[in-house]
């Protein structure tokens, strides 16, 4: 019986994630959710109390994903970025919830998410006092700006897209690294 019920969580969390990227939270419906996970909207409330705890079980797993498959390399920022771009591209539904997390539920923070955020930007002000890159931010202003440029090709509206017109992942890729660079040096 276990199983059957972990199971039915990770499929209801599977299509609650592709419901959220499409639609956020507010738009998000149940039925849909249910219907997709080959469940009943009984198991949403049952597991997840209601539509918002689903959404909060996505982000958890979405944070978890990024943290254990973008661990932060004090030896290369520049390269940490393009592997966060990299991660991006290759799963278009994470910039996409973490939009609508911030538009949406930006107030259900993930504990996890912001130990990391003090341990990674802790990292950097070693690198800092150690002399090693530029002091003109502040640790945690530059981990934000290494991660938000991760998120360019993303978050760009399309008409920016249009004129940027990456021509492919590796000039993208590039692209990302040169920023995050200039950011550090």
């Amino acid at each position: 019986m276990e199983r059957d019920a972990e199971a039915t969580k990770r499929r209801l969390i599977a299509a609650g994630r592709a419901e959220f990227a499409a639609y956020g939270l507010n738009g998000a419906r149940v039925d849909r959710i249910a219907a997709s996970a080959r469940s009943n909207k009984a198991q949403i409330y049952h597991y997840f109390g209601n539509k918002a705890g689903l959404f909060d079980a996505v982000w958890n797993e979405l944070v978890e994903q990024i943290v254990v498959n973008v661990p932060l390399d004090v030896n290369d920022l520049p390269g940490f970025t393009a592997s966060l771009s990299d991660l991006y591209a290759e799963h278009p539904d994470i910039p996409r919830i973490i939009t609508w997390q911030r538009l949406e539920h930006g107030d259900a923070l993930n504990d996890l998410g912001i130990a990391e955020v003090r341990s990674r930007s802790a990292a950097i002000a070693e690198l800092q006092a150690e002399g090693r890159i530029s002091t003109r931010f502040d640790p945690r202003v530059l981990f934000a700006l290494l991660a938000h440029v991760a998120m360019l090709w993303a978050a760009s509206n399309p008409e920016v897209l249009a004129v940027l017109d990456p021509a492919d992942r590796a000039q993208r890729r590039e692209t990302i690294r040169r920023i995050a660079a200039a950011l550090v040096e």
